[in-house]
């Protein structure tokens, strides 16, 4: 069955400024705080049921988190604008890459290096978008959270439902990305394990 996300570019938050705990999942609504930031929101919400007796990854496919670094992580786009679309981000509410510490900005790309890597085995892509908009001038949904974009693209994948009607149609359900996004960072960190085993036998 194919679904129909629309709109794909935060616009259902610039639009709802006086929503209630952004980027709470109803599957995480026990979490009794609100940080004011979907993603500060969405980690929070993420650690509490965790903490509270639901299954690790019960609460990440919930909240669709992908992957988590010692700064940063990857989580998928509620509103994806390609099956695939995922967003690489600090932990730390910053809002400016001049102020990411060095080891946060340094991770943040080489996560955008694997997202690379991971979206090519699983879509088998024709290009990539990678990405940041700093500041609500220029495009941030989420302007306070710095993140980067990163997803796959295909020539003629803007047919005439996104320049007509503003409306993206995806094949894939977001419970479906996850599952393949989570088990294809797996095999990579497996790949990059086993290289480096490999280098230091060679020591």
């Amino acid at each position: 069955m194919d679904h129909l996300w629309t709109p794909w570019r935060y616009a259902y938050i610039t639009a709802a400024e006086d929503a209630v705990r952004l980027g709470v999942p109803k599957a995480l609504q026990a979490w009794p705080g609100n940080l004011g930031c979907v993603f500060c929101n969405l980690i929070a919400a993420i650690d509490y049921a965790i903490a509270h007796g639901m299954e690790r990854d019960q609460a990440e496919a919930a909240g669709g988190l992908v992957l988590r670094a010692k700064y940063c992580f990857i989580a998928l786009n509620a509103f994806p604008y390609t099956s695939g679309h995922v967003m690489v981000m600090p932990y730390a509410h910053l809002d400016r890459l001049a102020a990411l510490p060095l080891e946060t900005a340094h991770e943040m790309i080489d996560l955008c290096q694997c997202t690379e890597r991971v979206l090519e085995r699983l879509y088998h892509p024709q290009g990539f978008n990678f990405g940041v908009n700093v500041g609500k001038a220029a495009g941030a949904g989420v302007a306070g959270h710095l993140h980067f974009h990163g997803m796959p693209r295909w020539i003629g994948d803007t047919n005439f439902m996104t320049s007509i009607a503003e409306t993206r149609v995806l094949p894939e359900d977001l419970e479906t990305t996850w599952r393949r996004m989570r088990e294809g960072f797996s095999q990579l960190q497996g790949t990059r394990e086993r290289g480096s085993e490999k280098a230091g036998t060679r020591d």
